[in-house]
């Protein structure tokens, strides 16, 4: 009689076993589970990114965060099986701080590089993107023609972003000419173009046409190219083994073609090129 009470007392202490195994290896599939985060032996890594970035990390129609920084993050989660990627959305001039004091672990928000930034965070080694900043006006407005054109005029930028390092540097090296005016919020920027209250912004071509087309912004592109450079994932410096699977994962997302077709997709040309 005491053995088959053991034996049944065992039995069960297995299935309960069984089950538990069964929801530690479904949650990564699952990460809106209430489940407490991610399973066992499955690293979260909390990714900061933002929702006014047209094409790149955006709210669509549906209500969904997309674009093509949080359709490679989700791919990168993919092809990372022991690592559980969440993303968390922010003002872009928070994003920094926060991944300062460690509220998320990686930003996915098209991060130029830049002094500043170096001596503080971590880039990866593979780019993603590569970035051509041009100057942005009104439809109507055939004055300007390019940056030269905009001493004693009014700029408009996003504080902290690629844009305004560029013009920043750009103006202290041509002895302030430009009045730059800070912004938290590209649709702002927009309407105060369109209003005729500030004369120009710095954008990329992808951006203005997505705009034009969803929010009827009225703008264009004019003059060269400001910068072309590549775009990285921006982490904390001790972040060394999160930074080379990452990396790991971009270049097979590259070898086989992804990369480019999501740059397509979104973007409107493959931008892991130089245009």
């Amino acid at each position: 009689m005491n053995k088959q009470i053991m034996l049944t007392a065992l039995i069960s202490t297995l299935l309960i076993a069984a089950g538990c195994s069964s929801d530690a290896a479904t949650s990564k599939d699952n990460p809106g589970s209430q489940g407490g985060g991610a399973s066992a032996g499955v690293k979260k890594v909390v990714v900061g990114t933002g929702t006014q970035f047209p094409n790149i990390c955006f709210i669509d129609a549906n209500g969904k965060l997309t674009g093509y920084d949080v359709e490679l993050i989700r791919e990168i989660d993919k092809r990372l099986p022991d690592y559980e990627f969440e993303l968390k959305t922010f003002e872009f001039k928070n994003l920094l701080l926060s991944l300062e004091t460690k509220k998320i672990d990686l930003i996915a928000h098209q991060m130029e590089v830049n002094e500043e930034r170096q001596k503080k965070f971590l880039y990866n080694d593979e780019a993603y993107n590569i970035f051509p900043l041009k100057v942005v006006v009104h439809k109507d407005n055939n004055t300007v023609k390019s940056i030269e054109d905009l001493k004693g005029k009014k700029l408009i930028v996003t504080a902290t972003s690629n844009s305004a390092v560029l013009a920043e540097k750009w103006n202290s090296e041509h002895g302030n000419p430009i009045q730059i005016v800070y912004t938290g919020a590209g649709e702002d920027a927009n309407e105060q173009i369109k209003s005729g209250r500030v004369d120009a912004t710095i954008s990329t071509q992808f951006a203005i046409d997505f705009l034009n087309k969803s929010v009827d912004a009225q703008l264009k592109t004019v003059g060269e190219t400001l910068s072309n450079s590549k775009v990285y994932f921006l982490l904390r410096k001790d972040e060394t083994e999160l930074k080379q699977r990452v990396d790991e994962a971009l270049r097979e997302i590259k070898a086989d073609g992804t990369l480019a077709k999501l740059s397509t997709q979104w973007l409107g040309s493959d931008y892991t090129v130089e245009q």
